[in-house]
């Protein structure tokens, strides 16, 4: 610089480099050393300004451009350097920078040179993060199993990836183009609703804010969802992301998912689930044209020995053609379903009982054609129930469970028939439910109680047994008779818990007595389902174990259709039975069906004649040869015989005469409790065994 006399003016070189806003360093142009510093230098070389002073400019070279520049200097030659470039600072490391390099001092004779500059290192390391993460971007675009078409505000593509091409089948060329009218139009001429298509896209133009979702269905038959939202930037809408999911695979399972929740997939009918709402829309129907309709319940008789018998999968086709069967039954508007294992129904539109009958009696006749199967050839029935609405139910639940109740009767009634709902049965129903619940109540707060009712030997007078029969006070329902609420047990299987809590009752005091001086044998009556449990002789044995009695202490006391129902297996348990010494008898012989066979096979002892056969006694002819056969019977098997229900002196005489053995009833006493009976007998010659039976009539 000069002043107005024209000298040159040396500036202020320490506070021009401090007030540069880069790194900066004066160097002399005819040794090429640093100079000066400014304290910039440190933060950029980490070196002190004052260490670089005598440094040759030089040393933080590191590009072929700048060695050649400072070579040119050496040389005389002077000129400006501005550009991106690379200097090493004291640790040896890269920076990368933009250096300027300007003459100071008269024209082609500077003196020095003026370096600043400035460091890009945060920069590059931006850029460099902004590829990797474009990359990685491009990656997870490429990567992702949704199609992704990205556009500007305009239309015009921007990004895509390869799978949106292999969805929608198009060339990918058309993309790597930017042919944006040809992949419009093609991806227009590629769905089915085209009209609908074009009608959405032009409200998403033109909402630039629009989010939405909706499914596109191909000619090819894919099914897409699309979901597009706008792509923005801070906060300004700059383009749209469409995305597009392959749900060919999921509409076919979901239409597969809503198939099976309403249909039987063994069959193809309507399942239980379905039944109900085809119900409820019939009722609706029904109720709006003031007409009536009617739902069958069938199930097939005794279906269940084919399962077993045959296998499954002969059952499985026996359901099948029974579908079939019922289909050919319907008439317009009417629907059937299976609703159970081998249970299935019907809603019958616009009929009254007569045509309830009506179609009762086709579906009777179309299961009743003879099947054959694998060369096997049997023939089915069912049983069928009716509930008609609205008479008997004005909802759904209230006509399936009358229509199932009906049905339970016509099984109950012989099997291959069908009957109607009979409201009186809905009070039974209940009344019965009520029972049963009690039931199991009493047993577990020890309601019920064993009374004893003597038995006598005709020839002698002396008591030789007591039947115990088991009574029930219940605290909300009073006395409740055997009569009453063992057929409920027995129907629920509750029969088995209250069979075992009067056994062992029964032996217990058969041992206190015995243990009282009164050594008189027990027996105890077995119900059906007791009998047959797997486990039903460890049991009697564990009863007779626990009270410390011999098996002849005990009788059992069977019904005839016990025997017959499985004679083979029944002998087998009779056998176990008497093995372990205890005494069998029939109860209530004559009512049910007899075997002479079975009888001679069969370790019986005793026959006890039903009470029904001693009323009529001696004047009732029937009666009279019924009795005489019984007891001319047991003679030729070599069984005693015992009369129930004895309450006159001549029934006694008559009995006596024929040449009955031992009776029991009102005549001598009724059922005692055990203190009671105790005192009955006292004093009378002890008997040489006593029968304790378990339920009585």
């Amino acid at each position: 610089m000069t002043d107005d006399t024209g000298s040159v003016v040396q500036p202020n070189w320490r506070d021009v480099l401090q007030a540069l806003p880069d790194a900066a360093w004066l160097v002399d142009a005819r040794t090429q050393q640093i100079v000066r510093a400014n304290e910039r230098t440190l933060d950029l070389l980490g070196v002190e300004p004052e260490r670089l002073h005598g440094v040759s400019a030089c040393l933080t070279v590191a590009t072929p451009e700048d060695l050649a520049y400072w070579d040119d200097v050496r040389a005389g030659r002077y000129a400006s350097l501005s550009s991106d470039t690379v200097l090493v600072n004291a640790a040896g490391h890269l920076l990368h920078v933009t250096r300027s390099i300007r003459p100071v001092g008269p024209r082609g004779a500077p003196s020095h040179l003026l370096v600043t500059v400035r460091d890009r290192s945060g920069e590059q390391q931006q850029q460099q993060e902004r590829e990797a993460l474009l990359s990685e971007l491009q990656a997870t675009l490429e990567s992702t199993a949704d199609g992704i078409l990205v556009t500007d505000l305009a239309g015009r593509i921007t990004a895509f990836n390869r799978r949106f091409a292999q969805m929608w089948g198009m060339p990918e060329s058309l993309l790597v183009e930017r042919n944006d009218a040809a992949v419009a139009d093609w991806m227009r001429r590629s769905v089915v609703d085209t009209e609908g298509y074009e009608r959405r896209m032009a409200q998403v133009r033109e909402a630039t804010l629009m989010r939405a979702t909706e499914r596109i269905v191909l000619l090819s038959g894919q099914v897409f969802e699309c979901v597009t939202q706008p792509q923005c930037h801070q906060g300004r809408p700059r383009g749209r992301v469409w995305s597009y999911r392959d749900f060919t695979a999921l509409e076919g399972a979901s239409q597969r998912i809503s198939q099976l929740s309403t249909t039987d997939v063994l069959t193809g009918l309507y399942n239980r689930r379905q039944l109900g709402g085809v119900i409820v829309e019939s009722i609706r129907l029904a109720r709006q044209q003031g007409h009536t309709l009617a739902l069958l319940v069938l199930d097939l008789d005794r279906f269940k020995q084919i399962n077993d018998g045959l296998g499954h999968e002969i059952g499985d086709r026996v359901l099948r053609d029974t579908a079939e069967r019922l289909k050919s039954c319907l008439r317009q508007g009417d629907q059937v379903a299976r609703i159970g294992g081998d249970q299935f129904a019907l809603v019958v539109q616009r009929v009254d009982s007569r045509g309830a009958e009506s179609a009762a009696r086709r579906v009777l006749d179309a299961i009743a054609r003879p099947c054959a199967v694998d060369g096997l050839q049997f023939t089915l029935t069912c049983s069928v129930g009716i509930a008609l609405f609205p008479v008997d139910g004005e909802d759904e639940d209230t006509l399936v469970r009358n229509a199932e109740t009906a049905m339970q009767r016509a099984k109950q009634g012989g099997r291959g028939g069908f009957r109607f709902h009979q409201p009186h049965h809905d009070a039974d129903l209940r009344q019965r439910m009520r029972l049963d619940h009690a039931m199991r109540q009493a047993l577990a707060s020890n309601r019920f109680r064993l009374k004893y009712q003597p038995q006598v030997d005709l020839a002698t007078g002396q008591v030789i047994g007591a039947e115990a029969l088991i009574r029930w006070r219940d605290p909300e329902l009073g006395d409740v008779s055997p009569g009453e609420f063992i057929p409920v047990a027995e129907d629920s299987g509750f029969i088995v818990p209250i069979g075992d809590w009067v056994m062992s009752q029964a032996a217990r005091q058969a041992a206190r007595w015995h243990q009282q001086g009164l050594d008189l044998p027990m027996s105890v009556n077995v119900s059906a389902l007791q009998f047959r449990q797997a486990d039903f002789i460890d049991r009697v044995a564990r009863v007779l174990r626990d009270n410390k009695l011999p098996g002849s202490a005990l009788e059992l006391e069977l019904t005839e259709s016990i025997l017959v129902h499985d004679a083979d297996e029944a002998l087998q348990r009779l056998s176990q039975l008497s093995q372990l010494g205890v005494r069998l008898a029939i109860d209530d012989f004559g009512i049910g069906y007899s075997s002479m066979s079975y009888l001679k096979r069969f370790p019986i002892e005793r026959l006890k004649i039903d009470r029904s056969f001693i009323q009529g006694l001696p004047h009732d002819a029937s009666d009279v040869g019924i009795v005489r056969a019984i007891v001319q019977l047991s003679h030729a098997l070599g069984m005693r015989v015992v009369a129930e229900g004895v309450e006159s002196e001549p029934q006694r005489a008559f009995l006596a005469e024929a040449g009955c053995h031992q009776f029991q009833g009102y005549l001598y006493a009724p059922a005692l409790d055990a203190i009671s009976f105790e005192e009955r007998i006292r004093g009378e010659p002890r008997s040489r065994r006593t029968v304790l039976s378990l339920v009585g009539r």
